[in-house]
């Protein structure tokens, strides 16, 4: 495992114009929206090899989450459970990569990615497409 820090979320709270405003006056970084279903999403390159994001996919959160480069994804999962970490699951983003969200034995969370231009979602049943837990009658 490499170890770099190669991706930071930000919270945004319900606010993200203004966490927006901050970052880009205290270090000069220009975030572009990135379409995402229901939530506020904006990303910006830190270095060729690092970005973040600032989004409001959870309001209530505090606190940075740095994602830490990896070379084998899978290694890295079974690695941190062994060093007694909680991982999530794994998830893909369709021609970029994977990545799962894990905490620490002292609860702080970060993520594991692994880039991989191959990687894409598993393939579903078609059958559970329509499928909503709760909704069943």
């Amino acid at each position: 495992m490499s170890g770099e820090i190669v991706h930071i979320e930000i919270p945004g709270g319900a606010d993200t114009g203004r966490g927006r405003a901050f970052w880009s006056a205290l270090f000069g970084w220009q975030f572009d929206e990135i379409p995402v279903p229901s939530a506020e999403y904006l990303m910006t390159r830190i270095s060729d090899d690092q970005g973040a994001a600032l989004s409001n996919f959870e309001p209530e959160k505090r606190g940075i989450r740095p994602y830490f480069a990896v070379d084998d994804i899978d290694a890295g999962i079974i690695r941190v459970t062994e060093l007694r970490g909680e991982v999530y699951e794994k998830m893909a983003v369709p021609g970029a990569g994977w990545f799962a969200l894990c905490r620490d034995p002292h609860g702080n969370q970060f993520g594991l990615w692994q880039s991989d231009s191959a990687a894409q979602p598993p393939n579903l049943d078609p059958a559970l497409a329509d499928f909503h837990p709760g909704s069943e009658q």
